[in-house]
């Protein structure tokens, strides 16, 4: 096993977890197996419940971690599957120590940061670095760590220095160090801070820049094109060919089609945490991904769901007025999850709105509650429905929470990971885009559910639940007729977007943005990542009249 540790200097956020990812990228496509850990220092034991405006999105995972976004990064890179054990903090660890010690594992010793918390940080990283994360189910031959935050903080020294017992635990070969520095242009004055944190101890050979690109998707070349690959396969012996294989080239031919860009296509994101785009970082990645898939430049508009309301009118006409211009200038309109009251009655008024003037619209979790609350108001006349969420008394609970939801505690407690939805029509858009499949399989993060008792009023006036949970209890999936793209889904698709393979219900929303979709269904969904045409195979001389209409496009 190989290691790869990345650490940062100077200042957070420096762009350690693209530099993992890209590193990561470019060993793959070199025909590695290659998986990724990410460590964070706060107490935390893990991501559950942090405020987005503070650390950004909750990424979950398949077997339901909560995990910090950089673990995000690395699926999307890498195409790979990780487990909550690959998101390690100080909160973690200390639980496991104390745990030992509570069941007397350390035989009555004094429990100490060196050597027991040190040891169980080098334990935890070997043990998990050799758990398959690509699907032939083969143990990786390199792991790259990520340790957050800055060298120097108080919070890291204890990973800090269980790698540096670590490099002589596994041998020189086996380990290497990534330090990621800020290096600002100050006219005549030398860059101090760079040169501390890493000691300047370095050759020439061993400084690489990364200088800003266009997209990040160039980040992998930009270190390939710097002799990354040769410098790892001297430093850590690797048995691998000097230049990357077919992966990256994918990589580069996605990078440059994506600067030739020409056609736009706005989407209006709908949300409660639009002043820090991290807050919905898979979402962007999944518009982002459909976007290009369709040839399109994408282009995000921000809509506070605040601004929409009666009430800013009131306080501030400017704001919502301003609010409103974007949110119907936009070609398609987005909602996505989120948590609590504010802002849910601008972002039911938006769902009205697309409703209503036929625009292409997708709910994400909360965005299809949402949804639902809207339509029973407004079509079923029910004006008092609501989420017993933000109104317990409401007269028409259309949207409940579950029974196993425990409101005593806020971690680990909702419906988390990967569950099976089941399509219950042929009839059925999403259906179509995901290939024409009895089910899928997608994550989920929700503690309330749409109110399974009501759905015939709702289907009665062409309001479909065409998705539900393998028991049909919850509904998962909504679609409504008559409606180009009007689309609900109780799982989070953009957690499992991918740059190559992007996730159905956003692509179908793009599609429909750019109107491509009636386009696009009638051709069998057929996908040609060359031209930016989206087919799910190659056409071939068995397909003549697909293959001419190939062709002619």
């Amino acid at each position: 096993m190989k290691y790869i540790l990345v650490t940062g200097g100077v200042i957070s956020g420096i762009g350690k977890g693209i530099i993992a990812s890209s590193v990561g990228t470019i060993l793959k496509s070199c025909g590695l197996h290659v998986t990724a850990i990410k460590i964070d220092p706060y107490i935390n034991i893990d991501a559950g419940t942090f405020s987005p405006y503070e650390h950004g999105e909750v990424f979950v995972l398949d077997d339901g971690g909560e995990v910090d976004l950089d673990l995000g990064n690395y699926e999307r890179f890498l195409d790979i599957r990780l487990t909550k054990d690959n998101n390690l903090t100080t909160g973690k660890i200390y639980q496991s120590v104390i745990n030992k010690e509570r069941r007397g594992d350390y035989l009555g010793k004094t429990v100490q940061v060196v050597p027991h918390i040190t040891d169980a940080i080098q334990e935890w990283v070997m043990r998990q670095a050799r758990v398959p994360v690509d699907d032939d189910d083969v143990e990786p031959q390199v792991c790259v760590i990520e340790l957050g935050g800055t060298v120097g903080d108080i919070e890291s020294m204890p990973f800090i220095e269980a790698f540096r017992q670590f490099q002589f635990k596994v041998k020189r070969e086996n380990f290497c160090n990534i330090h990621v520095s800020l290096v600002p242009q100050v006219r005549s004055r030398q860059m101090k801070p760079g040169q501390n944190v890493s000691e300047g101890h370095l050759s020439s050979l061993q400084v690489i820049c990364v200088h800003d690109v266009s997209s990040i998707y160039r980040v992998p070349l930009l270190l390939e094109d710097q002799g990354v690959v040769g410098y790892f396969c001297c430093r850590l012996n690797l048995p691998i060919e000097t230049r990357p294989r077919k992966m990256l080239a994918k990589w580069k031919e996605m990078s440059d089609r994506s600067d030739r860009l020409l056609e736009q296509c706005s989407i209006a994101l709908v949300g409660k945490y639009t002043k820090f785009s991290d807050s919905y970082a898979s979402v962007i990645k999944a518009l982002e991904h459909s976007a290009l898939a369709i040839s399109h430049k994408l282009e995000v508009k921000y809509v506070d769901s605040a601004d929409l309301e009666a009430g800013t009118l009131q306080e501030e006409p400017v704001k919502y007025h301003e609010a409103w211009q974007k949110l119907c200038s936009a070609d398609g309109i987005l909602v996505p999850g989120g948590f609590g009251v504010r802002g849910t009655e601008g972002k039911i008024q938006a769902i009205s709105w697309a409703r209503k003037q036929k625009k292409p619209f997708l709910g994400v979790c909360l965005g299809m509650q949402l949804a639902v609350c809207e339509f029973a108001r407004n079509m079923l006349d029910w004006k008092d429905a609501n989420s017993t969420e933000f109104d317990a008394e409401t007269k028409y609970p259309v949207v409940i929470d579950m029974p196993e939801h425990n409101p005593g505690q806020m971690g680990g407690t909702m419906r988390l990971g990967k569950r099976r939805t089941i399509f219950k029509t042929k009839n059925s858009i999403l259906r179509k885009l995901y290939g024409d499949v009895d089910y899928v399989e997608e994550r989920h993060r929700h503690r309330f559910e749409v109110n399974p008792e009501l759905k015939q009023h709702f289907e009665e006036k062409g309001f479909r639940f065409v998705g539900q949970d393998v028991e049909g209890e919850r509904m998962e999936v909504i679609e409504l007729d008559d409606h180009l793209y009007f689309v609900g889904v109780q799982y989070h698709p953009e957690f499992t977007s991918r740059p190559i393979k992007p996730s159905p219900p956003y692509l179908g929303l793009l599609l429909a943005a750019a109107g491509r979709l009636p386009g696009y269904l009638q051709e069998g969904c057929w996908l040609s990542p060359r031209y930016g045409l989206m087919f799910s195979e190659r056409p071939d001389s068995s397909h003549p009249e697909l293959l001419k209409t190939f062709k002619k496009k």
